[in-house]
């Protein structure tokens, strides 16, 4: 199991927030759930410039094993995608925490990201599953 960044925040459903400089947060799938999925080969990102609230299904990562949704844990417009997944899919698997980010997005509230889990509890969380 890889480390968990300590700087970051998670959803129940394996997606992580790093907050950016200017109020934006970073979002992507843990190490947990990329070791879950498997060699990942196909990312759909959404459109820059959607909106979509808190909990909604935002993305899909396919592997060899299954197709998983990806949810936004607060509710945001997307800023900016990480084209560069379209060709390399696997850098999720290969750097979940950096190079494989998915998407950037512009909260709607900041202190949303709040609500989430820290690491210690993320930690405690996917002991339990």
């Amino acid at each position: 199991m890889s480390a968990i960044p300590q700087d970051l925040r998670y959803a129940r459903s394996h997606e992580w927030l790093r907050e950016a400089s200017g109020g934006g947060f970073t979002l992507g799938i843990t190490a947990f759930a990329q070791e879950q999925l498997g060699d990942i080969v196909f990312v759909e990102l959404p459109q820059t410039g959607a909106h979509f609230e808190a909990g909604a299904e935002c993305a899909v990562i396919e592997s060899v094993k299954a197709a998983a949704d990806v949810y936004l844990p607060v509710a945001g417009t997307i800023s900016a995608v990480n084209t560069a997944l379209a060709d390399a899919p696997e850098t999720i698997n290969e750097s979940p925490y950096e190079d494989g980010w998915l998407l950037r997005l512009t909260p709607d509230d900041a202190a949303a990201a709040e609500s989430l889990l820290d690491a210690a509890a993320y930690a405690a969380h996917i002991d339990d599953a």
